[in-house]
């Protein structure tokens, strides 16, 4: 069952629920990512749920903490910032704007920053 309430959203990030995150995508969304791997120029997209469930599955299977914070919505969007903490102390943040039709993610771009 899908609810608009973006605090599910955020539980499921915080508590690395990934198909809990992921249900929160329409079947046909897109994941921008932008990092030190993946710059403007060559970015990582992620399109539709199978793709898009890999990855959060893959993230969210690491031993990293995460904290949703400055959560904002809309009628037709969503703002976060996720500061995530591995066990050996680095940090990352990742920015994120998704636009959302009927409650459900259809294009995402988030923007991490990685200690070095």
């Amino acid at each position: 069952m899908i609810t608009t309430d973006p605090t599910t959203l955020s539980k499921a990030i915080e508590s690395r629920d990934a198909d809990g995150v992921l249900a929160w995508y329409a079947d046909d969304a897109t994941l921008t990512v932008l990092d030190k791997d993946h710059p403007p120029a060559a970015p990582l997209v992620l399109s539709g749920t199978g793709e898009i469930g890999a990855y959060y599955r893959d993230v969210c299977g690491r031993n990293i903490r995460h904290e949703v914070r400055d959560l904002l919505s809309t009628t037709d969007g969503l703002a976060y910032a996720q500061h995530c903490r591995y066990p050996d102390g680095t940090a990352v943040v990742c920015v994120t704007v998704a636009a959302t039709r009927a409650g459900r993610i259809t294009s995402q771009t988030a923007i991490q920053v990685w200690d070095s």
